[in-house]
């Protein structure tokens, strides 16, 4: 991991933004890490040594200027406090979380290209953030890349990562493409796994699931003759 070592007299948070005034051009960069946010609120429910932002600006001071962040589609980071009281994380402010970068960022390539395959990978490899996924589902072809392009810092290099889903054990999670249903809507979607390459549930899954086997468990009860009620 790089060593983080903020310069003296970074600019406090109330000087800071909180949005970069940009409208977001499509729907699927706030709904895909979304998903990935609600899955991590039920499977991390007991943790609270994790914060997962998404559309967050990340002020650092391994750039130019500290005033301007590195904005991701979402973020992941790993020991810090998962809320704080009351209204929450304006920005993710590396010196105001003891120097800790996010550990996982996602970047939704969009139809106005940004930065992604070059600018923002090496902003995101000098700030040290572990892994970092380059999800491409519509302009890949235009971009010359996979549509799915996971890559993790090596020595200050980001090396790409040739499996998925891919196993990354400092998270303790993998992630990767499974189509699905989510808020009504069938498609492919991005996925936490576990070990053994199984997808984990959403919530609304996890939900349907129960209620099948509730009925499957009521249609048993009657034909002994009884009544679950």
């Amino acid at each position: 991991m790089v060593s983080y070592n903020p310069p003296q007299n970074l600019p406090p948070i109330e000087e800071l933004p909180d949005s970069d005034d940009r409208p977001v051009d499509n729907e699927l960069q706030i709904i895909v890490p979304t998903l990935l946010r609600v899955i991590l609120n039920w499977l991390w429910a007991e943790r609270n040594d994790w914060f997962f932002g998404v559309n967050m600006g990340i002020f650092h001071a391994t750039g130019e200027n500290p005033r301007i962040p590195i904005i991701p589609d979402a973020l992941l980071s790993l020991g810090v406090e998962r809320t704080i009281q009351p209204f929450g994380r304006p920005s993710y402010i590396v010196w105001h979380e003891n120097g800790i970068v996010p550990i996982f960022v996602l970047e939704y390539v969009s139809r106005t290209y940004g930065g992604e395959y070059d600018k923002k990978m090496d902003d995101y490899a000098r700030l040290g953030v572990l892994y970092y996924l380059i999800y491409n589902p519509q302009y890949h072809a235009r971009d010359r890349h996979e549509s799915f392009e996971l890559y993790r810092l090596v020595e200050g290099e980001y090396v790409p990562q040739e499996s998925e889903p891919c196993w990354m054990p400092e998270i303790g999670l993998g992630i990767g493409r499974e189509v699905g249903i989510y808020a009504n809507w069938e498609r492919e979607w991005l996925y936490w796994y576990d070990q053994n390459g199984q997808r984990l549930l959403s919530p609304e899954e996890r939900f349907e699931e129960e209620r099948e086997r509730a009925e499957r468990l009521a249609e048993q009860l009657r034909s002994l003759g009884i009544d679950p009620e």
